[in-house]
């Protein structure tokens, strides 16, 4: 799911459905569905959830249509009449592009320009797709998928319970090519469409892990995420509550939860991120402050001059338990909101950061009408309180420790293991 859109995850206020105004977003789009939040993109099958913002209607935008005079077009006009007067139809599927499918080809040429996988223009046909995956159903295999440094198309996380889940799916792996075509150059936005489809119908996989490459075949399927799990292990003393996503009820989810926490009595708690690709900035904001004093800096939205920086702060929930310890389980497949979260509480000393460095998905879009397409834009990037640029950087754990995928097929949880003995021991 690139993706990633920002959602309330990423402070995208909710927009209303009539669609005036443009849109923040921070979801993470699910691959197959269609979501985002956060800035991966998910594909999966449910209304989508995820960094951004789960409906994205478009608004009035203002865009200046004024031509910049210190932009040489000649090589520009130079290419078009070249390709006018010269250009010869060689397949017979070929078709001659309109005028205004070279003007829309010209304008993804320029988003293309800025190297930005989150930066994307939409011509009308994709933008309304685009429209309707963020606020519809569609079939999915549940992953989140995004960007590594290298531009390569990666796995953040799958969800659990998913069709990518049960096919052993993990965070990192690289997706080289979809029903055999290859990835090279495409789009989190694009590798969605592709994903997506019909439930009961089957996408090919080719994917690389440890330098090794394999075909995964999945079966398309309305994706039902398991929002949040909770308990007590009453032998260790050990609370857990595992977030899978961070959706608009995220935060009375979390609430309940942690009002279980402390009827429990226990006072050592275990919050569970890994896997979580993101969702609503507002839920992350509305758990931290269970550990934070009002107004202590949760994350901060950096415009970078371009108009004043948004600082989200604690609203003063603060009703840990005294003597509670705290641990925050991250992995690969952290992103987006679950990195806020993270980096919040790592930064406040408010818990202790258990596993491996989160995906990296710190970015704030925007989505804007052009006409009949619209255009998705990064406006800002996320900061943690400590001035952390979360963007490429992810939150590194205060302990490193790893799950291999044999551990996953022995039943084994090394991190889980690794948080109990530090809460257990202080080590």
């Amino acid at each position: 799911m690139e993706d990633e859109l920002l959602s309330d995850d990423g402070q995208y206020p909710q927009p209303s459905r009539s669609g005036m105004g443009p849109l923040r977003l921070t979801l993470i789009i699910i691959v197959a569905l269609a979501v985002g939040f956060g800035g991966g993109v998910f594909v999966s099958g449910t209304s989508g959830a995820r960094s951004i913002t789960s409906s994205m209607p478009l608004f009035n935008h203002g865009l200046d249509p004024t031509p910049d005079q210190s932009a040489d077009l000649t090589e520009f006009w130079e290419v078009w009449n070249a390709l006018d007067t010269q250009y010869v139809i060689t397949h017979a599927s070929s078709t001659l592009p309109t005028t205004q499918d070279k003007i829309y080809g010209a304008i993804q040429g320029l988003t293309a320009a800025y190297g930005d996988p989150y930066t994307v223009f939409f011509p009308p046909s994709e933008a309304k797709d685009f429209a309707d995956n963020i606020s519809g159903s569609f079939g999915g295999v549940g992953i989140e998928v995004g960007e590594n440094d290298q531009g390569i198309l990666t796995v953040i996380a799958p969800l659990k319970g998913t069709p990518a889940d049960k096919a052993g799916i993990l965070p990192g792996d690289l997706i080289i090519a979809i029903n055999g075509k290859s990835t090279e150059g495409i789009s989190t936005d694009g590798a969605v469409d592709v994903i997506r489809g019909p439930k009961g119908t089957v996408v090919t996989l080719t994917i690389v892990r440890d330098g090794k490459s394999q075909e995964v075949k999945l079966t398309r399927d309305t994706i039902q995420v398991p929002e949040i799990e909770n308990g007590l292990n009453k032998t260790i003393g050990v609370y857990t509550i595992a977030l899978y996503e961070f959706t608009d009820n995220s935060s009375q989810l979390f609430d309940t939860a942690f009002t279980a926490f402390k009827a429990s009595g226990a006072k050592k708690l275990v919050i569970d991120l890994r896997g979580n690709p993101g969702g609503y900035l507002d839920s992350a904001v509305a758990i931290a402050s269970h550990f934070l004093p009002k107004g202590t800096t949760i994350v901060t939205e950096d415009y970078r001059g371009k108009q004043q920086n948004i600082v989200h702060t604690s609203t003063g929930t603060d009703d840990v338990p005294a003597g509670t310890q705290v641990v925050v389980l991250v992995n690969a497949g952290s992103a987006s909101a679950s990195e806020i979260l993270a980096g919040a509480l790592k930064d406040n000393k408010a818990a202790t950061l258990i596993g491996t460095k989160s995906f990296g998905k710190g970015s704030v879009q925007q989505l804007v009408p052009v006409g009949d397409a619209s255009l998705k834009v990064t406006v800002a990037r996320w900061l943690t309180p400590s001035g952390l640029s979360i963007m490429g950087n992810g939150i590194v754990p205060d302990i490193i420790a790893t799950t291999t995928q044999d551990d996953v097929s022995a039943g084994k949880d090394p991190q889980m293991s690794r948080a109990v003995q530090f809460l257990t021991t202080g080590k």
